[in-house]
């Protein structure tokens, strides 16, 4: 089994991030735009279209509102197992600390999901910092 990890510290606030993150039907709008081009929610699934043309159904685990964590599986698509989870902590400045995990089969798979797990990552920090959510921080025009 793999395990991937990738974090990034985002200037924004740590609610605004978790609420963005939480918001489980608004993928596309609110945290990936781009790196994901449609979200459908389907009960406790969502069918995500990414913009390499992926479709993937997710299955949310666990909210955990206390812990700013939400954890989902990837129920099709080349994976024989898939966990996620992606949390939110609060950095001593106040910016939030955005960390992302997966552990997966097959073996094969973990240097594609990893990079796509990178780009996801660099995309919900431009995102968030681009709409300016921490307090003062936001420049004209971001």
């Amino acid at each position: 089994m793999s395990y991937i990890r990738h974090e990034t510290v985002i200037d924004a606030e740590p609610d605004e991030v978790w609420a963005a993150l939480r918001d489980w039907g608004q993928l596309r709008s609110r945290l990936v735009p781009g790196f994901v081009v449609d979200t459908q929610v389907d009960g406790r699934d969502r069918i995500v279209t990414f913009g390499s043309g992926a479709i993937l159904r997710e299955r949310i685990i666990d909210v955990d509102d206390d812990a700013r964590r939400l954890a989902w599986s990837i129920v099709n698509g080349p994976y024989t197992h898939h966990n996620a989870s992606a949390q939110v902590f609060t950095e001593p400045d106040g910016c939030a600390r955005f960390v992302w995990i997966a552990d997966l089969l097959p073996d094969e798979v973990t240097e594609s999901t990893s990079a796509a797990m990178q780009l996801g990552i660099d995309t919900i920090k431009h995102t968030l910092e681009e709409r300016g959510h921490r307090s003062g921080t936001a420049e004209p025009g971001r």
